[in-house]
């Protein structure tokens, strides 16, 4: 694969749409004091990016660094999905090239679509078999969107039906105060009780009162109404 990141960058922004762009950077919050301020859209939806990424997976790593540092959101949503089209096949030394260039470059996966579409694929994926201190680590840190990459990598346990890291990271994330993380949180307790109701209310029973609404709102949107309204009222 000779693919340069140039002519990478190039099949992307031919698929851009100005409409769309404008669109999503209304969506993404890029104006001034928002969360994504100054981030640069062309208008290329997910689908499209994905079909370039799964056809130019095999480009070295390198490539996939200078794609990430790029200004435009598209270009580094390219880099993140060739690294999760690549990861299932990779051998183990390769998996640890592409955990340790996605932990090494998290200010520039400066977005939730971003983390959405990458964390559990990629970190959690990585430490299925490992100690999970690192979720922990990021949890704690001070940058936003490494919060919220420690909370939906815990998503690939979850679908194994393990909820242990979810309980802990949430825990540790229980009164933050921004809605990116309350979401996210919030979401992945969702998924828990999705699976596990008892373990969901378990773990509410103690620190529902102590949560943002936000966040409750969201792990409880499954309830029945009744209950959800017990809930927000107390």
């Amino acid at each position: 694969m000779n693919e340069s990141a140039a002519s990478l960058r190039s099949r992307i922004e031919a698929m851009g749409s100005p409409e769309k762009a404008l669109a999503q950077s209304r969506f993404f919050k890029t104006g001034e004091g928002e969360y994504a301020q100054g981030d640069c859209f062309w208008g290329v939806t997910v689908p499209q990016v994905r079909s370039v990424a799964k056809a130019c997976k095999e480009v070295p790593l390198s490539v996939v660094e200078e794609l990430l540092k790029d200004p435009v959101h598209e270009c580094r949503l390219l880099a993140l999905l060739i690294c999760v089209a690549r990861f299932p096949k990779a051998d183990e030394v390769l998996r640890t090239q592409i955990y340790s260039l996605y932990l090494n470059h998290t200010r520039y996966i400066n977005n939730w679509d971003l983390v959405d579409l990458s964390a559990y694929q990629i970190v959690g994926e990585y430490l299925r078999d490992k100690s999970r201190e690192p979720l922990r680590r990021l949890a704690s840190s001070s940058l936003l969107w490494e919060q919220r990459i420690a909370v939906v990598a815990t998503w690939r346990y979850i679908r194994e039906g393990c909820f242990d890291d979810t309980l802990r990271i949430a825990d540790i994330l229980l009164k933050h105060p921004h809605d990116l993380i309350q979401k996210a949180v919030g979401w992945m307790l969702r998924e828990v009780g999705k699976r596990d109701k008892t373990c969901l209310t378990d773990f509410l029973s103690v620190r529902y009162k102590q949560m943002p609404r936000t966040m409750l709102r969201y792990a409880i949107e499954k309830f029945p109404p009744a209950e959800k309204a017990l809930y927000m009222k107390r």
